[in-house]
């Protein structure tokens, strides 16, 4: 039986209306397999979070401070529906990335969120080494884990300060793995310590290492601190994650620490890995923080040397992009700024 045209409009629209109802009840409460990535919030380390110093120093003199040392963040939006999703990618300003990138499918959110915090308090500890050894300020080298089923299971413990590996003396953990690797397995290196300040000599049989049976392996996780008892440097970033803010916390602490100021009264912003010898690394979603930075007020953008390809690909206006590699070059490239001499660009 056919229907009679007015009874097939009626139907036509009836399961038109069905349809959108569908799609709209799926374009809003189906969640999609992806996050929204954008502009985060930056914050002046030298300035306050919360009415707590972003960098707090104790114990030593510190010099006065002007202008914005920034931080920059990439904000994540989860648990979008489909029609949001679309939205946020519409606007110009988020770009959207498979959920499985940032939350592993076999990590919960609060595993993802742990090892965050876990990379920022790496990277304060290396802002706080690199700073140092920059300033030429005293530093040691100390054990901070040892494997459990390793060569140096009950010969080194944690705290022990090392101060020669097979004779070489050491003052970095790039150093003290150059020593260790100059030995092939089964050597019996000599390792000069201070435990408790006590000086003392053990010995460690080098094995194999897990990922390269030629070379060897002492077991022990090495890392850089403050070696002067009466200063105290902390941090204060809030709900910050991640490694990115290391550059902009070492620097923070170098202006705090020296004569004269790095920022010259300027808004600077950046980002960038540190590691304790001060080499700056590369962080991701540049462009993100290009524009939280200027959204922000600032003029100057550090870029690790290796994000600049990218970030001159979606520069905002008024925001001058200085290229980095090193905490030197990021001191002496602000010291250009503030005089008016040309930094190198990206």
């Amino acid at each position: 039986m056919s229907l009679q045209p007015g009874h097939r409009r009626i139907a036509t629209v009836a399961v038109t209306a069905l349809v959108f109802v569908a799609l709209l009840f799926v374009g809003t409460t189906v969640q999609v397999p992806f996050v929204a990535l954008g502009p985060g919030p930056t914050v002046n380390t030298l300035g306050t979070l919360d009415d707590k110093s972003v960098v707090d120093i104790t114990g030593t003199p510190t010099d006065p401070t002007t202008g914005n040392l920034n931080l920059t963040t990439v904000s994540v939006t989860d648990g979008m529906s489909m029609f949001q999703a679309l939205g946020m990618w519409m606007s110009g300003t988020y770009t959207l990335e498979p959920r499985d990138r940032l939350y592993p499918p076999d990590q919960s959110p609060d595993d993802v969120q742990q090892q965050n915090q876990q990379e920022m308090t790496g990277s304060e500890d290396s802002a706080t080494a690199a700073a140092l050894r920059f300033l030429h300020r005293p530093t040691k080298v100390v054990v901070v884990s040892v494997a459990p089923n390793g060569p140096s299971a009950n010969v080194l413990r944690q705290g022990d300060q090392v101060l020669t590996v097979a004779g070489k003396p050491v003052s970095t953990t790039a150093e003290m793995q150059a020593a260790v690797k100059g030995n092939a397995p089964g050597t019996a290196v000599p390792i000069e310590i201070d435990r408790g300040g006590a000086k003392q000599t053990v010995t460690v049989t080098l094995t194999a290492r897990p990922d390269d049976p030629k070379v060897g392996y002492l077991g022990v996780t090495p890392e850089v601190v403050n070696a002067d008892p009466a200063l105290k440097i902390s941090y204060n970033v809030g709900d910050i994650g991640g490694p990115s803010a290391g550059m902009m916390l070492s620097l923070a602490v170098i202006d705090r620490l020296s004569p004269g100021e790095l920022t010259h009264g300027k808004f600077i912003a950046g980002t960038g890995t540190i590691d304790e010898d001060g080499a700056v690394g590369p962080i991701g979603g540049i462009t993100h923080k290009t524009r939280a930075a200027r959204d922000a007020g600032a003029t100057v953008f550090l870029v690790p040397q290796r994000n600049c390809a990218e970030a001159a690909s979606d520069a905002p206006d008024g925001l001058t992009l200085v290229k980095v590699d090193t905490l030197q070059g990021a001191v002496d490239a602000l010291g250009d700024v503030g005089a008016g001499r040309p930094a190198p660009h990206c």
